[in-house]
């Protein structure tokens, strides 16, 4: 499947329906460990588009093809430095288990000497952290645009008892129609009742996880909340130079309504950005439809969106399909080579 998946799976009728297949397809796919004969040598690193604390992701061509794709390169020795083989694990298991138009997935993986690879299809538009700064801010109509299909993911996840935990501009990016994809699943867990891990980043977490609580699936709406704000904000509800005191801010609760919010996006930050979990809309009793029923959504048309039948808002400019102008530009590290397997007992489940 490649970045055309609404065109390829066919009109979805029935959400209900979709999500009781989704479950099926990630409860056959979850255990999947399969000895991948593909390597490295089959594509042509072409440069890097993203970097993290312990990998890359770069762009790659199909060796002989015209085929291109994102390529996660994580390095076994800084995962296990950095006590991230429970997530690295996490996300691959969920990334080959998840098919759904608003989430990256991930085509093929494998592993060498030194590194894991994570192969997924490219997607060329760019992170919405990169349009949001050079728009300032958007206007509620393309805001609704992007959180409804946020909406749309963090369900399916949910439905699956996963918590994505790291929701932020940054790890959204745009297809060439101009829709998202949630991407980044490193933070992704399996939630059933409750975990306590402190995870995410500072501006979007919610006061259950800095209070150390334990925390479930209603962290995601606390995060989707704070991303609508500084959609059409330009800036998130809750900001300092100093973490400590964005955790003060984000515990009081109290931030500023922009008086040029409308009265529908005001009414819905207040019941995402609710810091009593038993208020806060998405893990009340009617869960997500509390929001998706809401009246900043009333233009929605669900079905419309999720079979991407909308005209985007705006539209990346691509050159060609490799095109990687909407991505920063990063100083390139040629992949290191070693002749023992590294670390095989530890990585042995992947």
């Amino acid at each position: 499947m490649n970045d055309c998946d609404s065109e390829k799976r066919g009109y979805i009728t029935d959400w209900s329906d979709f999500l009781a297949k989704a479950k099926i397809h990630f409860e056959q796919n979850w255990s999947k460990n399969e000895d991948s004969k593909v390597t490295i040598s089959d594509f042509e690193p072409l440069q890097t588009i993203g970097t993290g604390s312990f990998g890359r992701v770069f762009l790659a061509r199909g060796k002989n093809t015209d085929t291109y794709y994102a390529i996660k390169v994580l390095e076994k020795h800084q995962i296990l430095k950095m006590k991230q083989l429970e997530h690295t694990l996490n996300e691959k298991r969920i990334l080959q288990s998840t098919d759904f138009p608003f989430i990256v997935h991930m085509e093929c993986f494998f592993k060498d000497n030194v590194y894991l690879y994570f192969v997924m299809p490219y997607i060329a538009g760019g992170e919405l952290f990169s349009h949001l700064r050079k728009a300032g801010k958007f206007s509620e109509s393309t805001a609704v645009f992007y959180a409804s299909q946020v909406a749309l993911a963090l369900e399916l996840l949910h439905s699956l008892d996963i918590a994505y935990r790291d929701l932020k501009p940054e790890n959204i990016i745009l297809d060439k129609w101009g829709y998202v994809k949630l991407t980044d699943l490193g933070f992704c867990k399996l939630v059933k009742g409750r975990t306590y891990t402190l995870c995410g980043t500072p501006e979007y977490l919610a006061p259950e996880i800095i209070l150390s609580k334990g925390y479930g699936l209603g962290v995601d709406w606390w995060s989707m909340g704070v991303l609508i704000y500084e959609m059409c904000a330009g800036y998130p509800p809750f900001y300092s130079n100093e973490p400590m005191k964005i955790y003060e801010q984000i515990v009081i609760g109290k931030f500023r309504m922009i008086p040029a919010f409308s009265n529908e996006l005001k009414d819905l930050l207040r019941n995402m950005l609710q810091s009593d979990v038993s208020k806060r809309f998405g893990n009340l009793k009617n869960g997500v439809e509390d929001i998706k029923e809401h009246r900043w959504f009333r233009h929605i048309v669900w079905l419309e969106i999720l079979n991407k039948k909308i005209q985007a808002p705006f539209i990346p400019h691509l050159k060609s399909r490799g095109d990687a102008s909407n991505f920063d530009s990063y100083d390139e590290e040629p992949l290191r080579t070693a002749s023992k397997n590294r670390f095989s007992e530890e990585f042995k489940d992947f």
